[in-house]
């Protein structure tokens, strides 16, 4: 039986493969455009933009050609810039980075750079002379170190509780509902910003706070699956053969919940980025000059932005492209592993 292809001959590949070399070259041309070329920053980040959406559109359609499978490039993009951010977040103090938190040690640098892609500062200044691509990568740091942490916290006390809580029922389960619904019922940002006022703006404190959030949505979902699979067979058959509950709760359910935990949690992780963002904005989180991309865009304020729009647009693009890659994966991990909650 022939394999399924684009259309199960070569020929039809050729003008696929035409098609996808040409945005190939149109995608790469807007990018260089929108880096080289003298416009306004709107304008070159607008190119730069366009760039970014016809470039996997290109390489999509030039790898289905020779393969003749359509790929997920944009998952492997996201997959990538998550990656590369990693890395480079890690190796920041080895790396050949400009100042990015001392003020006396950038006296010589020019204010407001704006962006040059081949020049000592490719992503610009701030109103200090700091340098914005070692602040983004440094922001980086800080923010995904909060993030995991939080929701790693968030994962453990919430995910075990929802387990206990699906598996035991009665008061255990009504007590657990009650306190989740507390939770929920409080907005986020309002108890941020109360957690805020009380706590030292410390790495810690923060991460402590942001779990917080996520404590409930876990709880919720572990319970749900929890009570699901506690009816399957399996279960039934370890309380039949005499099995603990503790062992039945941790052999038996604790595997079969973690990986639709896992997946909201990967979602979890976009949401806490752009919490500890607001936070950072609004004061309340990482203080200046340690550099967040919260308290980088809270730089622009007082009209700053309309005469050095790269204040905002640096990293405004590193925070939204993070964040489209994690909410990107989440997707895909609970369309794998929890189709439930994905058709929601």
């Amino acid at each position: 039986m022939p394999r399924k292809t684009l259309t199960g001959t070569k020929l039809s590949a050729r003008p696929l493969g035409a098609l996808g070399a040409g945005l190939v070259v149109a995608g790469l041309a807007l990018l260089v455009l929108g880096w080289a070329t003298p416009l306004p920053l709107f304008a070159k980040a607008a190119l730069f933009v366009a760039g970014i959406i016809v470039l996997p559109q290109g390489l999509g359609r030039v790898v289905w050609a020779v393969r003749g499978t359509r790929p997920d490039i944009l998952l492997w993009l996201c997959s990538g810039w998550l990656v590369l951010l990693a890395v480079v977040a890690l190796l920041a103090p080895v790396l050949p980075l400009g100042e990015h938190i001392d003020v006396v040690k950038a006296l010589d640098a020019p204010i407001y750079e704006p962006p040059r892609l081949l020049s000592e500062y490719p992503l610009g200044t701030n109103n200090y002379g700091l340098d914005m691509l070692a602040r983004s990568i440094y922001g980086a740091r800080t923010s995904l170190v909060i993030a995991l942490a939080a929701v790693a916290i968030g994962t453990v006390v919430g995910g075990s509780i929802g387990v206990i809580a699906g598996f035991l029922r009665s008061g255990v389960d009504s007590v657990v509902g009650v306190f989740t619904n507390a939770m929920l019922a409080v907005p986020p940002l309002v108890m941020l910003i109360a957690l805020a006022t009380v706590l030292d703006p410390k790495l810690r404190n923060i991460a402590f706070a942001l779990a917080l959030l996520t404590i409930p949505s876990m709880i919720r979902l572990a319970r749900a699956n929890t009570i699901a699979f506690a009816q399957r067979e399996f279960v039934l058959a370890a309380r039949a053969m005499g099995a603990t509950k503790l062992r039945i709760m941790w052999r038996e359910l604790v595997p079969n919940v973690v990986l639709p935990v896992f997946s909201m949690m990967v979602v979890m992780i976009s949401v806490l980025i752009v919490a500890e963002a607001s936070l950072s904005f609004l004061g309340f989180g990482v203080q200046a000059p340690a550099p967040t991309w919260g308290n980088m865009i809270a730089e622009a304020e007082g009209g700053t932005m309309e005469e050095y729009p790269h204040i905002v647009l640096v990293p405004g693009a590193f925070l939204f492209l993070t964040v489209f890659s994690f909410n990107l994966l989440g997707e895909k991990a609970q369309k794998r592993w929890d189709p439930r909650s994905a058709k929601l």
